[in-house]
């Protein structure tokens, strides 16, 4: 009886968990929404593998109140879905338990906060309509907008009031998108509309591809692709460590949504629209990824320099995503799941070390001994590693399937060449950063805060991640094939939510 509703328990447990954590728990109310935060984020990750292994054979179609698709809401778990499902409960399980150690306590509601983000994370992977698609983007934006908030402060009020506005044009644009393509093609079902588009011409198809076109700004602006990336920077370096580790998730909903729709609708299959914006993927990309690579090096704090690092891996997986190749998505797919581990990882590291440094925080000049230096530093170092991308860590093999994806000479000619130029700017910015914070610091007596190795520990399973990514390469690199092989061929999707041979319906 539970594997049929396996697609909608990720949604349940963490609703549950969430209305549960805004009750009140008697003398110690904080510890009993760690204990329910955490139970919920070990669940998710059981509910997650056994999703995915359910999906080899073929998804599963979750149809709400028995309404089949096109009419009914659905949830769809093919192979893509499950995986950015299970990558969002991996990364979900450290970061809580780092936030557990007092950081949940700066602001009001952080638990059950944290578990609405989740849902609405969640929700995007696993709907299969795009009306839904934008009720779950509220979910998690209007639960990111407390969160950015967590703890107060004037740098954080700017950076999440700039934040806010920028999402709420963002989310009008999508209704009016939805409108544009609901009065075209009459459905809104991912499957249904893939169907329909295809047989679209004239004004009709002309009509399609500005609707589509305002779906790509959207999802550009969720995925911070420039130009319209500015919002990023300050809001993931203003906000606590863990919130930015969990927002390294929050950027992937933009990238999953223009994987999904625009390979599915708008692929090569779609007719008088196919292959609708990949040429302006190509070039916002590659800007993308030169301009993070510029902010990198010329940050003077930490955290901005992380979240550059954000940036440029938006940039770094769009720009292979427009080649519309199976190598490259598989590349793209294997990027993702690297960057992510990694850039969490990253600043929940600034935050530990921000506390131990005293007032130089994060800043990129000379301070005071950490007072777990050695420790710090060898995890900093680690880190450091896997985000270059240099050997034998995740992020060489990452870059290494990305330049392998460039096939044609106008590929090889641009991407090369900015791929590996950026990542000399970050090895150089990451070397400044370890050697004015761990090599050349003042002299004296070291800071006296020390963090637990619980928290510590956070940290380590998030480097440790980046070395499963290293270590599962060869099967890892089989999963990404087998859904690069399933986004170029929609049918696969297609006729499983339509309940065609193939599929299968729950």
């Amino acid at each position: 009886m539970l594997s049929q509703h396996l697609i909608i328990l990720p949604i349940v447990i963490l609703l549950f968990a969430a209305l549960l954590q805004l009750l009140p728990w008697g003398e110690q109310p904080q510890r009993a929404r760690r204990i329910i935060g955490l139970t919920s984020c070990v669940l998710l990750i059981v509910v997650a593998i056994a999703m995915l292994l359910s999906t080899f054979e073929a998804p599963s179609v979750y149809a709400l109140g028995s309404w089949q698709a096109p009419f009914g809401i659905v949830l769809v778990a093919d192979r893509l879905a499950a995986t950015m499902v299970l990558l969002t409960a991996v990364l979900a399980l450290p970061v809580l338990i780092f936030a557990s150690h007092g950081e949940d306590n700066l602001g009001s509601h952080f638990q059950s906060l944290y578990q609405f983000q989740l849902l609405g994370i969640i929700g995007a992977f696993l709907t299969g309509d795009l009306f839904n698609l934008f009720v779950f983007f509220e979910v998690l934006l209007i639960s990111s907008y407390a969160l950015l908030m967590h703890g107060g402060g004037k740098l954080k009020l700017r950076a999440t009031l700039h934040y806010v506005i920028l999402n709420l044009t963002g989310s009008a644009l999508f209704l009016i998108s939805l409108g544009v393509i609901y009065g075209t093609a009459g459905t809104l079902n991912i499957a249904d509309l893939a169907q329909k588009v295809a047989l679209l011409t004239g004004d009709d198809a002309f009509i399609m591809r500005a609707g589509g076109m305002l779906l790509l700004i959207v999802f550009g602006l969720k995925a911070a692709l420039l130009p319209l990336y500015f919002w990023l920077p300050q809001a993931y370096a203003n906000t606590t460590g863990s919130v930015a580790a969990l927002f390294a998730i929050m950027t992937k909903v933009g990238v999953y949504a223009i994987l999904r729709v625009f390979t599915i609708v708008f692929g090569e299959d779609g007719g008088a629209v196919a292959l609708l914006g990949y040429d302006w993927l190509w070039w916002l990309g590659l800007l993308t990824l030169a301009a993070g690579g510029i902010g990198v090096l010329g940050s003077r704090d930490l955290r901005l320099l992380i979240a550059y690092l954000v940036v440029m891996s938006v940039g770094t997986m769009l720009t292979t995503f427009s080649m519309n190749t199976e190598r490259a998505i598989s590349a793209v797919m294997y990027y993702l799941l690297h960057s992510t581990f990694i850039t969490g990882c990253l600043f929940l590291l600034a935050d530990i070390i921000a506390e131990q440094r005293g007032k130089t925080a994060t800043r990129i000049v000379k301070g005071r001994q950490l007072a777990q230096h050695s420790t710090l530093g060898i995890l900093f170092f680690a880190a450091a590693i896997a985000v270059i991308g240099m050997p034998p860590l995740s992020g060489f093999i990452g870059k290494l399937f990305i330049l392998e994806a460039a096939r044609t000479g106008a590929q090889v000619a641009l991407l090369w060449p900015i791929v590996l130029g950026t990542t000399f700017l970050v090895m150089i910015a990451l070397s400044r950063a370890g050697s004015r914070m761990f090599w050349h610091v003042l002299e004296g007596k070291p800071g006296e805060v020390k963090h637990p190795w619980t928290q510590l520990s956070a940290i380590v399973f998030l480097v440790g991640c980046s070395i499963a990514l290293t270590l599962f390469a060869q099967p890892l690199a089989e999963l990404t094939e087998q859904i690069a092989y399933d986004l170029m061929n929609p049918s696969y999707y297609i006729d499983a939510v339509l309940g065609q041979p193939g599929g299968s319906h729950e």
